[in-house]
């Protein structure tokens, strides 16, 4: 998995790309847990995510959870078509903001 960083005028975008799964999510993790989450929005880029897995949904739950409290946003760009299914099958698709 990689992950790329991009400064956006009104926050963060991280374009992940490869598998978020049980091997890579504590390195998504990381890098959130690294971000400033104040009054900004974060993006995570999923257009080049090959798989999914409980582990990567629970770190795409944690981004939405650090953000919230101080008025920040999380938004998911471009899930690929893989990530959109396994958001939809488990209803995340209706509680996150997904563009």
């Amino acid at each position: 998995m990689t992950i790329t960083q991009n400064k956006t005028p009104d926050g963060l975008e991280l374009i992940v790309a490869g598998r978020l799964d049980t091997n890579t999510a504590p390195e998504l993790e990381s890098a959130l847990k690294q971000i400033e989450p104040a009054k900004q929005t974060l993006y995570l880029n999923l257009k080049d995510i090959d798989y999914v897995s409980s582990a990567g949904l629970r770190v795409i739950l944690l981004a939405h959870k650090i953000m919230l409290p101080t008025g920040g946003k999380m938004v998911l760009r471009q899930p690929s078509e893989f990530c959109t299914q396994v958001l939809e099958a488990t209803g995340m698709d209706s509680i996150l903001t997904i563009e």
